[in-house]
């Protein structure tokens, strides 16, 4: 039977004088209970939970999409995760990667069919969240454009009378234009031909 290789990820933050000890003592106590081998351990210090990347975090994924580990093991949620939405896209990795996930302080254990149900429920929350927020967003939307709030970045004036000038020096292209005066080609291009319908009119 092949041994599973557990990768160990604590985060603390230096500035509450926290230290890993008590979450490694714990997750190697488990590993050890289960005859799980430690493939590495992972820790963030002082680093905010809020950052959805993190040194340490990163590293950790770098080494399970390379097949290093065979399970990811923290200490709880909140030291993992910055949102229910980054635990969820997360866990749905390691489901491709055919990576477990355990978290001790909730008690869950994605080898388990009680897990997966949670995960299943936590997924579900989140895209429950998701479509909430693109509700709001849309709303919002509405509402202003019902006040007559134009939406979207607002148009850059293009001193048309400049491009002209610019374009009768030797050599000018538009794409030197553009970079002269800082302003995407696109842009240009619908100034100038705009210019010209005006001017046909």
């Amino acid at each position: 039977m092949k041994t599973v290789r557990a990768a160990l990820y604590c985060r603390c933050s230096t500035s509450q004088h926290q230290s890993p000890d008590m979450q490694l003592r714990e997750l190697r106590e488990y590993c050890s209970r289960r005859g799980w081998h430690v493939a590495g351990e992972w820790i963030d210090l002082g680093v905010s939970g809020s950052r959805e990347s993190r040194p340490q975090l990163n590293r950790l994924l770098s080494a399970c999409r390379q097949r290093k580990a065979d399970a990811v093991v923290v200490y709880r949620y909140d030291r993992f995760a910055r949102s229910l939405r980054h635990l969820v896209n997360a866990l749905d990795e390691f489901r491709s990667l055919g990576v477990e996930f355990v978290s001790l302080h909730e008690g869950v254990d994605t080898s388990t069919p009680n897990g997966r149900l949670i995960f299943g429920i936590f997924a579900s929350i989140a895209e429950f969240e998701k479509e909430l927020i693109r509700e709001r967003v849309k709303s919002g939307l509405e509402a202003a454009k019902s006040r007559g709030k134009k939406l979207g970045r607002p148009k850059r004036s293009i001193d048309i009378s400049l491009v002209q000038k610019l374009r009768q020096k030797p050599g000018a292209t538009w794409e030197s234009v553009a970079r002269e005066m800082s302003i995407p080609l696109s842009s240009l291009y619908r100034a100038v031909a705009g210019s010209s319908t005006d001017n046909a009119a």
